[in-house]
């Protein structure tokens, strides 16, 4: 079963912070193996072959499939978060909009990737990159909040 985030009546509009939004495919369990140990950032540990159990990414990421879909960033005005150009972003449109929280947001139909910020009736749409703007959302502007970024992924 899929699920259908979007109408796709016309092409993708975003501000180039967004690349894509791709709905979530609810299957089969996706699972590999844990391991009980811990593994040192600082100097090497004995090696134990201690199998804790089978890891579903989807279980940790993903804990209200219905309303999760993932979108691919575009862009540098979120480098500062930690979310680079490319980057895979799960976003649950269950949780709570609320100040400081990233959201994947619409203003005048336009599709962006910035930092919540709310201060009494004031709402502000915040890069995480100096070299931006943040921008002021007013009455009149046509808003609205898509959805909360749970999780970035990315190569290292």
């Amino acid at each position: 079963m899929s699920i259908s985030v979007l109408p796709r009546r016309r092409p993708l509009v975003t501000d180039g912070s967004i690349a894509s939004i791709h709905g979530l495919e609810i299957g089969a369990e996706r699972s590999l193996p844990i391991f009980s140990m811990g593994v040192s950032a600082g100097f090497p540990s004995p090696a134990e072959d201690h199998l804790e159990g089978r890891l579903d990414l989807n279980e940790h990421l993903i804990p209200h499939p219905t309303s999760t879909f993932f979108v691919r960033a575009a862009g540098d005005s979120m480098i500062q978060a930690g979310i680079f150009d490319g980057d895979l972003l799960v976003v649950d449109r269950s949780i709570e909009q609320r100040k400081g929280r990233i959201v994947i947001a619409s203003l005048h139909g336009e599709f962006t990737l910035k930092r919540l910020w709310q201060d009494g009736g004031q709402i502000e749409l915040r890069p995480e990159n100096e070299n931006y703007e943040s921008i002021q959302v007013t009455v009149d502007d046509a808003f609205a909040v898509w959805g909360v970024v749970t999780y970035v992924i990315h190569k290292l």
